[in-house]
């Protein structure tokens, strides 16, 4: 089904964001499920805490950790269904058969509960800062392909934000977008809590520092098939008068419904920008045509400033590659180009 086909449902979902009245998300018939229930509207967010002790960091940290609170392992149901998320058991082995009919097992894909923590060079807890959580594509790990392949820590330090970035394994090495625990009301909500604790031990922070990265506004960047778990982090509502930015890299795959219903409700109070090669076109399509239906204004090129209040679509060229979007689609290091033009 179209976004044009649920024009008048959706503007009357605007209407009554506008008049602050509880509302309901858009629904589209996509082959994932769709969540129920309306998101609250935004709240002021809490005065950021700027004034930790430490010096700027004179070079990079990262690290590499497990978190109590991450998306795996998962033993719940798929998103808004009474099916198990781990649906089959072979001599006592569990795991999980996708949409598509593939079968990976627990151990080997849905078990790893490492987060990419980092601390750029330059990143300076005396001033504004932010928050990255990347959620990378399928068939990823942490080391081989976010820290190295796709260079996402020396993005964010060749752009200067001043910010930390967190990046939690999902499925490892699979073709798989599950979202785990992020599937769950609340659950991104305490995994930045358990992240701000370990990045301000990674840097070697205060109290005032951990009160700082606890405020500090969230920019939520989706790769490929990391739109799921985005998708559901803005449904849910979790931490959301802090996620102030959505930077999605090829990733409209599904879930168009979400990310329609997140822009309606926040486009006066954060920024989203889409960029997309020919593989996501068509949902990257559907969202824009909408939007530009309901009046909310939206760019079709890079924007100068990524501030409140921008949407930006950002078509590549024919030739990018899906497989390296993050390191090179209408620019080189197109992750670093969007982080730089951001405004605190």
């Amino acid at each position: 089904m179209q976004l044009s086909r649920l024009a008048p449902a959706l503007a009357a979902l605007l209407g009554a964001v506008c008049a602050l009245a509880p509302s309901t998300e858009p629904t589209l018939a996509r082959s994932a499920p769709s969540t129920t229930g309306a998101i609250r509207p935004p709240v002021p967010p809490i005065p950021q805490q700027v004034y930790a002790r430490i010096q700027p960091v004179k070079n990079d940290k990262t690290a590499i950790i497990p978190f109590e609170t991450a998306p795996f392992p998962y033993s719940g149901n798929v998103a808004n269904s009474d099916q198990p998320f781990l649906n089959v058991v072979d001599n006592g082995r569990v795991g999980h058969r996708t949409f598509y009919g593939h079968t990976y097992w627990e151990d080997e894909t849905y078990s790893d509960k490492r987060v990419l923590l980092g601390v750029p060079r330059g990143f300076d807890a005396k001033k504004h800062m932010a928050v990255v959580v990347f959620l990378h594509g399928n068939g990823a790990i942490l080391e081989r392909d976010v820290l190295r392949r796709q260079a996402v820590m020396d993005q964010l330090e060749a752009s200067r934000l001043n910010a930390v970035l967190v990046a939690p394994q999902f499925a490892v090495d699979a073709q798989d977008s599950s979202a785990g625990r992020f599937w769950l009301k609340g659950a991104f909500t305490a995994f930045m809590g358990e992240a701000g604790v370990k990045l301000t031990k990674l840097a070697g922070g205060d109290g005032k520092l951990h009160r700082a990265v606890d405020t500090a506004p969230i920019i939520l960047v989706a790769y490929s098939g990391g739109y799921d778990p985005a998708a559901y982090i803005l449904a849910n509502g979790d931490e959301h008068a802090r996620i102030k930015g959505v930077v999605l890299l090829d990733a409209l795959f599904g879930e168009e419904d979400k990310f329609a219903a997140w822009i309606a409700r926040h486009h006066k109070a954060a920024f989203f920008v889409s960029a997309y090669s020919l593989s996501s076109a068509d949902g990257n399509g559907e969202v824009e045509q909408w939007l530009q239906k309901q009046r909310i204004p939206v760019l079709d090129a890079p924007p100068s400033k990524l501030g409140l209040g921008v949407i930006s679509f950002i078509a590549a060229p024919d030739e990018a590659n899906h497989n390296d979007f993050v390191t090179s689609a209408w620019v080189d290091w197109p992750l670093q180009a969007l982080l730089s033009r951001i405004v605190l």
